[in-house]
């Protein structure tokens, strides 16, 4: 099987994956032993007979539960994902608005992972156990360990409060206002409208949670890179290549690290996902507002259908990033490109 044929195969596995997992949040969603309508209604729309059927009958509520699922699947394939109780948006509507700034987060917190993870781990493999390896090893476990909300915390204290090197929370300063919108990130829409004062104060809001969101995945980037570093270097075709005069430089970054990438890339590609699911608490604490902060507003107001989008998209998120990682390890690998 090809290349394309496996791709294709799994692009067609996620529609019954996508299917069950509809299937599973509604009969999750419908099991809770809560009122929607006390979600939907005032409380004294509550007391009102007609305003509780009419609002049985807007919401659907009225029919079965089959039926409902149904009409569900039917909406999701025009890409409806239901109305929101909480905003009185489409969901689609409300994610379209909060998803750009946790794409723009997820990026930032990426590449300040791979940047200085990637290195990290490469340097720590080649001085192993020696004082850099040990610093190394020490800085990932404290980024492995150090919850979210402290380290973000602790980092707006000592660069905002104390310091003042680093602007506060948002995602801009409210007097300058957002830029023109073109894919609602802030630093790409302004530098591509040229707009020099938002794109530099854009990007020095988004240093403080792109570092507390990314630190785990740096911590995790170093430790694994570490880990398959020391093992490729001990074997043959590295000794080989090193016999034959080849620069060490050209030996670690051309025979080494491309095969430690292999299981460095499905951590990467998880890692990813996992930063565009939307990290929760680095959102809340900078006042980010993304799908993470959207997500827990829902859920804290029995908002079922926001709460079965957020968690449909992350599913969605997963699957195709799983199959980029499957596309990734081809070109790597060029064992698996001839298989």
């Amino acid at each position: 099987m090809n290349l394309i044929q496996h791709l294709t195969r799994r692009l067609l596995l996620m529609i019954p994956m996508a299917i069950g997992i509809t299937l599973m949040l509604f009969v999750v969603t419908h099991i809770v032993p809560v009122n929607p309508l006390a979600v939907i209604l005032t409380e004294r729309s509550m007391d009102d007979p007609e305003a509780v059927k009419a609002a049985t009958q807007k919401w659907g509520l009225d029919k079965p539960l089959p039926e409902q699922y149904l009409i569900y699947l039917e909406n999701l394939f025009h890409g409806d994902l239901g109305t929101s109780f909480k905003t009185k948006n489409p969901v689609t509507s409300d994610l379209k608005t909060f998803l750009p700034a946790t794409i723009e987060l997820a990026i930032g917190s990426f590449i300040f992972a791979i940047l200085f993870g990637l290195p990290l781990g490469i340097i720590s493999a080649i001085k192993a156990d020696t004082f850099v390896d040990h610093f190394t090893r020490i800085f990932s476990l404290l980024g492995a360990s150090m919850p979210p909300f402290w380290s973000g915390l602790l980092i707006l204290f000592v660069f905002y409060y104390k310091l003042g090197w680093a602007p506060g929370t948002g995602r801009i300063n409210s007097r300058m206002g957002a830029p023109t919108s073109v894919t609602g990130l802030f630093v790409f829409d302004s530098l591509w409208t040229g707009n020099m004062p938002a794109f530099w104060d854009s990007l020095s809001h988004l240093v403080l949670p792109s570092i507390v969101l990314g630190w785990f995945t740096l911590a995790l980037v170093a430790r694994i890179t570490r880990s398959s570093m020391l093992d490729v270097l001990t074997q043959d075709y590295v000794r080989t290549a090193r016999a034959k005069g080849l620069a060490e430089r050209w030996v670690i970054l051309s025979h080494a690290l491309r095969n430690a990438l292999i299981p460095l890339v499905t951590l990467v590609g998880l890692a990813f996902a996992g930063l565009m699911s939307g990290a929760i608490m680095t959102e809340t604490i900078f006042s980010w507002p993304g799908i993470g902060r959207y997500a827990v507003e829902s859920a804290a107001n029995l908002d079922y259908p926001a709460i079965t989008g957020v968690t449909l998209l992350i599913a969605m998120i997963y699957m195709f990033v799983n199959i980029f990682v499957d596309a990734l390890y081809s070109i790597i690998d060029p064992r698996i490109r001839e298989g």
